[in-house]
């Protein structure tokens, strides 16, 4: 019976391994964080337009929110940085755009005409105020591809291989035009751009199928042809005074930044731009010393997502004063489903699993790679797919593609990945400092427990980010290196299968628990 009795207790108790001891180098900073962010694209031009004031509303908050509840749990995820997408016009040509899927084509400020229209991508303009209202510290505004009326075919995609989908000469006017843009949209929307991305995944070559149509707006840009870009913005940045800062160049993998990929002048763009030779950008007026990638396809296997990081992390380190954004991501390979719903991209995952494949990158990306800024793609999405913060359909299936798929109306709803997200955005705010948590084997931790650890200087704030992939709860005690936290008590802020970032009770900093796959965030008072 004694037996028996153990081993109905075990069952009903969580199953921890014995505790474990981290230490975290309150006196070792290892770099400055930017902050977290999401895009626009593509579906907030019909939401933000379209939608009943209190969905949009509370889509909002669940994006930018940094209010706490009465229970103590927060109201959303408190975003940091939200990107703007400029777009080419390809809404205007309607068919003859050639764009097939209506909601990612966009509409232009600027008109045929040479004048601006500022009325245009109201949508969009709705989430900036959403935005702004709550409290977002940082915009910036991207394209993927120059205005119709100045591209070589008429058309926001290419018909040319590598190569830049721009009339010859129009660099300037190419500039131009995003400089007016940010120059309206501040006067008309009070928003003030932080910083501008004028290329975006110049690796692919965006353009027709075999029926001659693309999915989407999008240019390939040659390093040359960025550089030239980027000189000429910057001039004209400079000349009306204006603080905001290019950023490039948005890799549409990681590799492009620190390898030959294909020849193509399109990669290495970490010793292109930011090494010895003539086309480095770093001493140019309102660029900011920092370069893109995205983190498609290298993030399985997890061998792989590890080493390619340590491998960007090596590259910028050579490079003094440089740093390093994960600027675009949503999941698109197709790691098998162990790892995720479905074993790829397709069909949309509103659970923990997904969550957790998505929280590793992010904490790999921060860690390994040292990436200031972590930012998803397309934070609210229709479709069924695994591309959303939030989702949204028509209460009877989980997405759609048709035009008039909840266009007016429709549910929208959470995910983990959400709330994972959140786990990272809310609490680590621009200008917090990274310190460092050593001796972790990152290849190993990737399936069990990831620690990352950061200081609010001014709020005298330790944050301390867990995520727990493994089976099991786990006990942990934290050792600092410098200072004590305040009663050695931190609190926790749990997403897991039952839980969205709620608040849990106080623990003691010797005695941490987390739970088995989830992503924890502890704050406490930090006192030297």
């Amino acid at each position: 019976m004694k037996k028996i009795y153990i081993s109905l207790l075990l069952l009903a108790t969580p199953f921890f391994y014995g505790q474990r001891t981290a230490v975290i180098s309150t006196d070792n900073v290892v770099q400055t964080m930017d902050g977290f962010g999401g895009s626009d694209a593509w579906r907030c031009q019909f939401v933000g337009k379209n939608w009943p004031d209190q969905k949009k509303n509370g889509i909002a908050d669940l994006l930018f929110s940094k209010e706490i509840d009465n229970q103590g749990n927060p109201k959303g995820i408190g975003l940091s940085i939200w990107r703007f997408n400029l777009g080419a016009g390809s809404m205007e040509q309607g068919e003859n755009s050639k764009v097939s899927d209506e909601w990612r084509r966009s509409e232009c400020f600027l008109n045929a005409d040479g004048t601006y229209d500022f009325s245009k991508q109201e949508g969009q303009r709705w989430f900036l105020q959403a935005a702004k209202k709550r409290g977002v510290e940082k915009f910036l505004i991207f394209t993927n591809s120059p205005p119709v009326f100045l591209t070589k075919n008429g058309l926001s995609f290419a018909s040319e291989k590598n190569k830049l989908n721009l009339k010859e000469g129009a660099v300037p006017k190419f500039a131009d035009f995003l400089v007016q843009s940010i120059q309206g949209l501040e006067k008309n929307e009070g928003i003030k751009f932080d910083y501008v991305s004028p290329i975006n995944e110049p690796q692919w070559e965006w353009m027709a199928n075999k029926e001659g149509f693309n999915s989407q707006e999008g240019t390939p840009a040659t390093n040359q042809e960025i550089y030239d870009l980027t000189k000429a913005l910057s001039g004209k940045l400079k000349a009306k005074k204006m603080s905001t800062e290019i950023v490039i160049a948005e890799a549409g993998q990681i590799n492009y930044l620190y390898e030959n990929v294909n020849g193509e002048n399109r990669d290495n763009q970490i010793e292109y731009f930011f090494g010895n030779a003539k086309t480095n950008i770093s001493k140019l007026p309102n660029v900011k010393n920092t370069i893109l990638g995205h983190s498609y396809f290298t993030t399985w296997p997890v061998d792989r997502q590890v080493l390619s990081r340590k491998l960007i992390a090596a590259n910028v380190k050579q490079r003094p004063g440089l740093t390093y954004w994960q600027s675009e991501y949503c999941i698109l390979e197709n790691p098998g489903e162990a790892e995720i719903p479905g074993g790829a991209g397709g069909g949309r995952d509103l659970g923990m699993q997904t969550a957790l494949y998505v929280a590793r990158l992010i904490h790999n990306d921060i860690a390994v790679a040292n990436a200031a800024s972590w930012q998803w793609w397309t934070s609210i999405t229709r479709v069924d797919y695994k591309d959303g913060l939030i989702y949204l359909d028509d209460g009877k299936s989980n997405g759609g593609t048709t035009p008039d798929y909840v266009r007016n109306d429709g549910e929208f709803r959470d995910s983990k990945t959400l709330w994972a997200l959140g786990n990272y955005s809310l609490f680590v705010r621009p200008g917090m400092l990274r310190v460092d948590v050593p001796n972790q084997d990152d290849l190993a931790a990737a399936n069990d427990v990831m620690l990352t650890a950061y200081k609010d200087v001014a709020n005298k704030k330790l944050i301390v980010v867990a995520v727990n992939c493994g089976k099991a709860a786990q006990k942990y005690k934290l050792e600092l290196s410098k200072g004590i936290v305040k009663n050695n008590e931190m609190t926790p802020y749990i997403t897991a299968e039952a839980t969205n970032l709620k608040r849990g009770n106080i623990q003691k900093i010797d005695n941490l628990e987390i739970p088995a796959r989830s992503v924890v965030t502890f704050v406490g008072e930090l006192q030297y």
